[in-house]
């Protein structure tokens, strides 16, 4: 069995890349800073105050964070993550849904974290090398547009493929930041296309250095790590005397994020993980296939690392509950609707933090709440992985279908009602153990029959939990020794 996240080091090539992030004046944080951002030297905080997010500088490394300030200039860090809970005005039931939000990274998506967590491992071992290799970034979006973006700023060349139906917004930022954009056949749903695509360049170009957010244990690892301390800080905030942790409530996507999770549930045992997808394409719900709009999220298949035996729930979400509820919040005439209703200015300011699948995590703790009859002192997580910006093509499209009329407050009136208010239980899957070893076995037809994973590692996820989900949830300080080796060798935080 392959090791779980492989820290051999090449010692020739990691002087060489040393050598490099001198040149670069690259820092590399650790995960502990990016979860406790007073880790961070003052020296870098300040410098930090005349960078944008979105600038190509390394000292945005030191942003992936949770708690980074909600500006774009020169911002440092709050003591919590930003975050919104969500009336009953909006959702319709009593607990309490608290969504984190992933506007303030860099890029405006927290898929940087994973990024820099699959990449920097091998970087700072060896195993890449920066000067000849490229990092390529299969996803169907965000994942892609963080890997670039952290490619850049840690000096390496980069490719993104994702599926050609994706936004036009993910098309025209990638251009001005990878070095080499591939898109294929379909859309959030054509996941196949895109390995396929990735052993096309394992077999034609030797510099192609593969970084599946599906496949890699590291993109786990940094929601569990990082992801999953910031869910627990608000939790510490929020939750008052009475309070309980339901649980988290999350779709599926590369299953990475549900790596925050397993956290919450390691440090609130009676916590619940619900998984969600779309109903157009429910594969984990009843082995189902099909094309859907949740952009963000890939199907067809088991994630490689999804801790499937960990999972409680299964809820799938139609799409066109997503995409209404997307434009509720997002639309002028729905920010007013909802402030008739009552619904605070300060929730109102966060509403265009909710992209397209942070709609549809919504609907899925709503779900949650009322299959479980959560009450008032239930806490439900959730996360919004990117915001509107994304999708303001989107929004275009949706009035084209409508003959070009403008979304008004009748329209809001219905979405809420209908999309929201009036969200049912059905296809909301309640796991046994035989239910998550049907889920389970999926993955030996992706990943063994098709791309090459080891048997004995897929037998290990669900009969060693110990050595395998519980040792990879270890590995943090093995990482931020590696990475404070490095900065020690570059001398440059001296």
């Amino acid at each position: 069995m392959r090791q779980l996240i492989d820290l051999t080091i090449n010692e020739k090539q990691l002087e060489k890349t040393v050598e490099r992030a001198k040149e670069r004046n690259i820092i590399v944080p650790t995960l502990a800073q990016m979860k406790n951002p007073d880790l961070i030297p003052d020296s870098i905080k300040e410098q930090l105050k005349s960078v944008n997010t979105e600038d190509l500088n390394p000292l945005n490394l030191f942003r992936i964070s949770w708690k980074n300030q909600p500006t774009r200039e020169g911002g440092l860090y709050n003591k919590l993550p930003n975050y919104v809970e969500f009336p009953s005005e909006i959702t319709g039931v009593k607990a309490r849904i608290i969504a984190l939000s992933g506007k303030y990274f860099p890029v405006g998506a927290h898929k940087v974290g994973p990024a820099f967590s699959c990449l920097v491992p091998r970087l700072l071992t060896g195993q890449f090398d920066p000067s000849t290799d490229s990092a390529v970034w299969p996803s169907t979006g965000n994942y892609c547009r963080g890997g670039a973006y952290i490619s850049k700023l840690l000096g390496c060349k980069s490719i993104a493929i994702l599926p050609e139906n994706m936004s036009q917004e993910r098309f025209d930022w990638l251009k001005k930041v990878t070095d080499e954009i591939i898109a294929t056949t379909g859309c959030e749903s054509n996941v196949k296309e895109i390995y396929d695509e990735t052993w096309n360049l394992r077999r034609t170009r030797p510099e192609a250095k593969i970084f599946n957010q599906f496949a890699e244990l590291a993109n786990t690892l940094w929601h569990y790590e990082v992801t999953g301390n910031a869910m627990q800080t608000v939790i510490e905030e929020e939750i008052g005397a009475n309070g309980r942790v339901a649980g988290v409530s999350l779709c599926s996507g590369s299953a990475g994020t549900l790596g925050s999770g397993d956290f919450i549930k390691d440090q609130y045992p009676g916590a619940k993980i619900v998984v969600g997808e779309a109903l157009q394409c429910s594969t984990l719900y009843d082995n189902g296939f099909g094309d859907h709009r949740i952009e963000g999220i890939g199907d067809k298949h088991v994630p490689w690392v999804h801790n499937v035996k960990n999972t409680d729930f299964i809820t799938a979400i139609d799409d066109n509950d997503a995409m209404a509820l997307f434009r509720l919040f997002n639309e002028k005439a729905g920010q007013d609707y909802l402030r008739s209703l009552g619904v605070s200015e300060d929730v109102i300011s966060k509403l265009t933090w909710c992209g397209i699948s942070g709609a549809a995590n919504i609907i899925g703790a709503i779900k949650f709440a009322k299959s479980q009859e959560l009450t008032e002192d239930d806490i439900i997580l959730t996360v919004f992985t990117d915001a509107a910006e994304m999708y303001g093509s989107r929004l275009e499209e949706l009035k084209e279908e409508r003959g070009g009329r403008e979304y008004n407050s009748e329209d809001a009136a219905i979405d809420l009602e209908k999309s929201v208010h009036g969200i049912r239980t059905d296809h909301f899957l309640e796991l046994s153990l035989e239910g998550k070893k049907r889920i389970h076995n999926l993955k030996y037809y992706t990943w063994v029959e098709q791309q090459g994973m080891d048997v004995e590692e897929l037998n290990a996820q669900w009969y060693d939990y110990d050595n395998y989900w519980n040792k990879l949830h270890t590995m943090a300080p093995e990482i931020d020794a590696l990475i404070e080796e490095f900065n020690d060798k570059t001398g440059l935080l001296k």
